[in-house]
């Protein structure tokens, strides 16, 4: 075998390695000049992401859990501050959720070892000049659980417009109030019975704890709307029964009311979309539920489910993280105000509330 021996052209390899430096020399300039010079590390979403998928990350700051946990007790004294200051036009004004998120920072939450002393404490603080703001400077969860507990008790206290009874002329007369509006879910003269079984263990349809406080009653009592709001849900719940759903006009609460009266369990003119105001009859106590045919008394007892959800972002309203509050306190703080009732329509035996109400916070 013959092999032909040849020489290797320096000058053309040169040429070759020139051509391709200058290639890439040319790609690197194009692609510098071509793509937007980026921010400083911490301030490039707004430039890397559409407006909406940085719309979206900032709706991801929101409280994600939170336990609803004020006693009775410190429910009761709050309220009376914020109400007797305002009522007697004091110098300075008491806000309830104020102290109470005060007080939620000082014991971690655990409203057994409220103190009066310590409540008494802020009170001659904030009489001296202090501003809230100024005695939770150093408190690091002081907006967190102010955040909390004004998203569940936001509207339970404030101003509202009460009908005067007794006066001569034929047009209603209304006279301002500031106090409790929220009400209690169930009637004036209605009795009913109640204890602590938020979180009790549930088996139907699937193992679950409870989320709401039940109410045990009889069969027709008055179920009564405890905030204002929207009707969001009517029907049927193979869980709950008939059951209505009520959201706050600021959104933030969902009131469930469920196992309502088999054939007749709502009030007149509870539909989808319906304004109620807070002690507007909505419906009647019941056992039905537990069943997923419509129109079934499956529940043992009769009584009625009374649940409240926080919702800090819409994702967790039908989401597997949903808030619900231990309303055991806060059902027996609401006994103090109890829609009256009577029998407006004798034909379909429905209730109204006898005395009228309007809430300040009703929209336009």
């Amino acid at each position: 075998m013959i092999i032909k021996s040849f020489k290797i052209n320096k000058s053309l390899i040169w040429l070759c390695i020139s051509s391709i430096a200058l290639i890439v020399i040319l790609l690197i300039c194009y692609f510098v000049l071509t793509t937007p010079i980026l921010p400083v590390s911490g301030q490039t979403e707004k430039y890397i992401y559409s407006n909406d998928v940085a719309e979206s990350k900032k709706k991801k700051d929101y409280i994600k859990w939170f336990e609803f946990k004020v006693s009775y007790e410190v429910l009761d004294k709050t309220s009376k501050l914020d109400i007797n200051s305002h009522q007697k036009n004091e110098a300075v004004k008491y806000n309830w959720v104020e102290l109470i998120s005060y007080l939620a920072c000082k014991y971690q939450n655990n409203f057994s070892k409220f103190k009066q002393a310590d409540l008494d404490k802020l009170v001659a603080e904030l009489k001296s000049g202090k501003t809230i703001e100024e005695l939770t400077k150093k408190m690091k969860l002081y907006k967190y659980y102010f955040e909390g507990y004004d998203s569940a008790l936001h509207e339970f206290i404030g101003e509202y417009q009460i009908e005067i009874k007794g006066s001569n002329s034929t047009e209603k007369k209304f006279e301002e109030k500031y106090g409790l509006k929220a009400f209690c879910p169930i009637a004036k003269g209605y009795s009913f019975s109640h204890y602590d079984d938020f979180g009790a263990s549930r088996s139907y349809g699937y193992k679950r704890v409870h989320f709401g406080n039940d109410l045990m009653g009889n069969i027709g009592t008055p179920i009564i709307a405890v905030e204002s709001g929207i009707v969001e849900a009517v029907g049927w719940n193979q869980y709950g029964g008939w059951r209505v759903g009520i959201r706050s006009f600021d959104k933030k609460r969902y009131y469930y009311y469920a196992h309502l009266r088999k054939n007749h369990p709502y009030a007149e003119n509870i539909k989808e979309g319906q304004i109620v105001q807070a002690g507007d009859v909505i419906g009647y106590l019941g056992m039905t539920g537990y069943s997923t045919k419509e129109n079934v008394n499956n529940i043992n007892v009769p009584h009625l489910h009374f649940g409240i959800q926080l919702i800090f972002d819409e994702v967790q309203k039908e989401g597997p993280n949903q808030i619900w509050c231990d309303l055991y306190d806060l059902v027996n703080f609401l006994q103090r105000n109890r829609s009256e009732v009577y029998k407006s329509n004798q034909e379909t035996k429905d209730y109204s509330r006898k005395i009228d109400f309007i809430d300040s916070n009703l929209p336009d």
